[in-house]
């Protein structure tokens, strides 16, 4: 069943919430020599921080943080901030942003369960009334360094 996009964006971008153990489908436990640096840009303000989230499957995405390999809050400075997640494995991630306005830890939503913070995806895909697939959000994470740029959406 296809959940409406706030409801899936609801538990997947309470990013500030601190890391999760990873699930089974991660790669294995042991730290990695890779970093990957998401530039997220287009924040309408300066108030809370942004949240990013790492899946390295579609199992949970983008709504199951506890099924995420890692997430994390980050500060802004001006209309950008820089996520940073060091010593992962090579792999494949999928990649949630939030601007966490209020530092609730969670995507606020009006009473038409409409996003009220900016949300985003890797490769910035369109986002229309649900969250894309995880196919279409994802990042090859090679080493050393691997960066990605998101833009922020509000909608």
């Amino acid at each position: 069943m296809k959940l409406p996009f706030p409801v899936l964006l609801a538990a997947a971008l309470t990013a500030a919430a601190g890391p999760a153990a990873p699930p089974q489908s991660a790669p294995p436990a042991s730290a990695g020599a890779c970093t990957l640096v998401v530039h997220i840009t287009g924040f309408r303000n300066q108030k809370g921080d942004a949240g990013a989230t790492l899946f390295t499957s579609p199992d949970g995405w983008p709504e199951d943080n506890a099924k995420s390999y890692r997430h994390d809050a980050f500060p802004i400075s001006g209309d950008h901030a820089t996520a940073t997640f060091d010593h992962l494995p090579a792999g494949r991630y999928g990649v949630a942003v939030l601007h966490d306005e209020n530092s609730n830890h969670k995507l606020d939503r009006n009473f038409l369960k409409i996003p009220k913070e900016g949300f985003g995806f890797a490769n910035n895909p369109h986002v229309g009334l649900s969250a894309p697939k995880w196919e279409d959000a994802t990042v090859n994470v090679t080493c050393p360094v691997t960066e990605t740029d998101i833009r922020l959406i509000y909608k």
